[in-house]
């Protein structure tokens, strides 16, 4: 802070809403501000018992003093984000940049539809690849022009700049995972744009040097839905075996798992300019971590696999979930 980008550094499901959603407690920042992709994106909060699964309002929602915003390059779908709205109690304090593309039912349909995106590549089929290649044609509806979203419109890009100008806390929150980057990522199986920190930063109208750091979110082994590469994939039964067993947020399908993969890490870092690492679900790797609360407190082997990160990486480890 006062202004940090949180990204993630795999293929996504590194647990950036538990992180986002820690910092927003944590940090108290003044604007949470939802970056990257749309619903097709999910991120997972569990707060007060109750579990979130969240698709464009940002992870920060969870600290009621922290004001909620989604920048011009979100797509946004009208009927995600009010259903949203309700289950997050955040209706007056969200703001929706006038200039969201807006995912309609026939993008939907179009993904649905396509082979090489539903079969291939493996697209959620939410609607938000067929309506980012609509804007990049400059025919896609704007969030200004829809009246549902009328109250909850405005200017977000202005709001940022003048609270970075009173340097007020800005978090910024990225989606998906770095090499799921349209253009860093394992084409053609990767998301329909970049996803990296600078990309989150044009996503919300925030210059790079108006950022003060880049947290880079890894989870203690990789894990990655739908089609594409995973170098190391386990079969399914040692993945079991291994407690790794996971699903995303958004379709529910069984990711694909692999162990840490190191030369990944270091491009990730490479490429968002990290400034610190959050690693996550240590614990489900190393049993002894479990519920730790202090460096100390795992066994000699799980610090020594957080310390080789940091030394592969050149970028410390800051903090780390343990369950």
């Amino acid at each position: 802070m006062p202004c940090t980008v949180i990204v993630g550094g795999f293929f996504g499901d590194e647990g950036k809403g538990k992180i986002a959603a820690y910092l927003a407690m944590k940090d108290k920042p003044d604007i949470c501000v939802r970056g990257g992709n749309g619903p097709n994106a999910g991120h997972t909060v569990i707060h007060g018992g109750v579990q979130y699964s969240l698709r464009l309002i940002p992870s920060g929602f969870v600290n009621p003093s922290t004001r909620l915003l989604i920048g011009p390059g979100v797509p946004v779908d009208p009927i995600v984000l009010l259903d949203e709205l309700r289950k997050t109690d955040s209706e007056r304090r969200i703001e929706v940049d006038n200039q969201c593309a807006i995912v309609e039912p026939r993008h939907k349909e179009q993904e649905s539809r396509s082979d090489h995106l539903s079969k291939k590549v493996g697209s959620t089929k939410s609607g938000v690849g067929a309506c980012n290649a609509e804007r990049a044609l400059r025919m896609a509806k704007l969030a200004q022009q829809i009246p549902s979203l009328k109250p909850y419109v405005g200017d977000t890009v202005g709001e940022i700049q003048k609270a970075l100008s009173e340097n007020k806390k800005i978090m910024i929150e990225g989606t998906q995972g770095t090499f799921l980057s349209l253009y860093h990522g394992t084409y053609p199986y990767v998301t329909s744009k970049d996803t990296t920190a600078s990309a989150a930063c044009a996503d919300v109208g925030v210059g790079p040097t108006q950022v003060d750091d880049v947290m880079v979110i890894f989870k203690a082994y990789v894990t990655r839905v739908g089609e594409g590469p995973l170098e190391g994939q386990l079969d399914r039964d040692e993945v079991a075996r291994r407690g790794w067993t996971e699903f995303g947020t958004v379709t529910g399908r069984e990711r694909r798992a692999a162990p840490f993969d190191f030369k990944l890490a270091k491009r990730a870092v490479q490429l968002n300019g990290a400034t610190q690492i959050a690693l996550t679900k240590l614990d489900v790797l190393f049993p002894s971590a479990k519920g730790a609360r202090r460096i100390e407190d795992p066994d000699k082997a799980a610090k020594a696999f957080v310390s080789e990160i940091a030394k592969q990486t050149g970028v410390p480890v800051m903090l780390i979930g343990t369950g």
